[in-house]
């Protein structure tokens, strides 16, 4: 090895190569090498994933707020490779999300500042996970706690990073792989419906497959479905871009608005799924109704005369008999009060085994009204609670209110809804303070709130990563609540010695 002028080159005995060749060149070429000889070894699929890995690793280190539109991309698809850890398992996006919020850090750290977009969301979020940190000073299982703890300081940090987006062309790349990836999701659906791909256990009524993508589960995947869909059909009804002069980019979103409505509008049908066509009806609703106030009396004046025409003609009888018994045959159920005596049946079981749940959520609340029995520990006291035939914990009580009050007590129910009235009031204020395409995501988010308000009666949306897409959302509409009247001030900037707090769109490296 010797050395000329200042680098370090690589011998044997002394000599050294022709072409120079020093250490770094020569690890870089074997690192090469090495991974060519397992790309060619490996499967087709781990190939594809190591090369996309690489890329999108690369790219985020390099555009830290690129990385969030990979992740977007990534929540769908996130659980087809899970890694076990503790009493959870792992997906790709929960991986790459802690991945995106690291190189976020990094970034700031190499510009000794620290872009932080201000909101009146973030106290409420604090007050939130307050709440479920002295929850769990009741907690049976401190693993199930800090578990379910991280996944919401993830929901945290992941809204910080998208509401500190330093310009609008990245908040796009971030709308846009959102749209895509509710697309791609939503034709896999349609792949399964179509052609009966899925479990047997998922055919209702002998021969309609229920759609679950790579949520493994019909309920999940409307409710992943549900938070994207009125995104894209704000976007499309909130402007016509070719009249107003938008420019190509916005008109791709545009079209992927479009494609987005025709694709999971009907992919949220194919599901089957009670919650999530309720939680897409209201969505739908809040978005046209939301829209104007031309648009909100055309709507409620249409739902009136289509109830009108549906009860005097009695169109419910021209209906398929299958559809108008999927969303009626649970009514008679929600009228028991004790579902302890209730014999479950396969006509019966979903219902039931929901209202057992409940009811197990209920006695817990009653027990620790006021701490809960621990954020995150529903599962592990659940044996506890039970009803008699029903043993099986499920991992949450299939009604995120019951839950979140099981879990933390009035305290944290409280903190909870007093954060997603915030995050409503904040996508107000984005809706009145912004125009185009922005105020379409705005609007868009207003319907998201609902559908997730109201499927979460029925089930538990924070899972399988589709919480990262929530916050996505939460954290794309934060500057655009201060657009209007601080355009140039959407993030606040003081120096605080070497590391500071700079907040303004001009600061921001781009």
């Amino acid at each position: 090895m010797t050395n000329q002028g200042g680098k370090r080159r690589l011998g044997i005995g002394g000599y050294s190569s022709p072409a120079g060749l020093s250490w770094r060149d020569a690890v870089g070429a074997i690192t090469a090498a090495g991974l060519a000889v397992m790309l060619a070894l490996a499967p087709l699929s781990w190939g594809v994933l190591i090369v996309g890995g690489a890329l999108a690793v690369g790219i985020t280190l390099i555009r830290p707020a690129l990385g969030l539109g990979f992740l977007a991309l990534l929540v769908p698809f996130g659980s087809l490779r899970e890694v076990p850890l503790g009493p959870a398992s792992v997906g790709l996006a929960e991986f790459y999300a802690l991945f995106v919020i690291a190189a976020w850090c990094m970034y700031m750290a190499a510009w000794r500042r620290v872009w932080m977009a201000p909101s009146r969301l973030w106290p409420l979020f604090g007050l939130l996970v307050a709440a479920m940190l002295v929850s769990i000073t009741q907690a049976l299982s401190l693993s199930y706690a800090v578990k379910e703890l991280s996944k919401w300081l993830e929901f945290g940090a992941v809204m910080l990073c998208a509401a500190s987006l330093p310009n609008a062309g990245e908040r796009k790349v971030v709308l846009g792989a959102s749209l895509a990836a509710g697309i791609a999701a939503a034709l896999l659906g349609w792949y399964q419906f179509l052609r009966g791909v899925g479990p047997e256990g998922f055919i209702l009524f002998g021969r309609f497959m229920r759609a679950y993508g790579t949520f493994r589960q019909p309920n999940p995947y409307a409710g992943y479905l549900g938070i994207i869909l009125p995104a894209a059909l704000a976007l499309v009804i909130s402007y016509w871009p070719w009249r107003a002069g938008a420019s190509w980019g916005e008109r791709a979103l545009w079209l992927l608005g479009a494609a987005g409505v025709l694709t999971m509008g009907p992919a949220v049908l194919m599901s089957w799924s009670r919650g999530g066509w309720f939680g897409a009806a209201a969505a739908v609703l809040t978005v046209l109704v939301l829209r104007g106030r031309r648009a909100a009396f055309l709507t409620m004046l249409a739902v009136l005369v289509l109830a009108g025409v549906f009860i005097v003609m009695e169109l419910g009888q021209a209906l398929p008999a299958s559809l108008v018994l999927r969303v009626t045959d649970f009514t008679d159920y929600f009228t028991l009060g004790d579902v302890s005596d209730v014999v479950p049946t396969p006509a019966n079981w979903a219902v039931v085994e929901r209202l057992a749940h409940w009811q197990a959520a209920e006695r817990m609340f009653s027990e620790h009204p006021w701490l809960g029995v621990g954020i995150g520990n529903y599962e592990p006291v659940y044996p506890a609670y039970r009803l008699p035939r029903w043993p099986e914990p499920l991992g949450h009580a299939h009604n995120y209110y019951l839950n979140i009050a099981a879990e933390t007590g009035l305290f944290g129910a409280l903190a909870y809804v007093l954060f997603w009235i915030g995050a409503a009031w904040q996508a107000w204020q984005a809706r009145r303070r912004s125009a185009g395409i922005w105020r379409g995501l705005a609007l868009g988010v207003l319907g998201i709130i609902a559908h997730l308000s109201v499927h979460n009666l029925f089930d538990n949306l924070y899972v399988q990563g589709i919480y990262l897409q929530i916050a996505l959302w939460l954290g794309l509409i934060i500057p655009l609540a201060r657009a209007s009247a601080h355009e140039e001030r959407d993030t606040v900037h003081v120096e605080a010695g070497g590391l500071g707090v700079g907040l303004s769109g001009k600061d921001a490296p781009v």
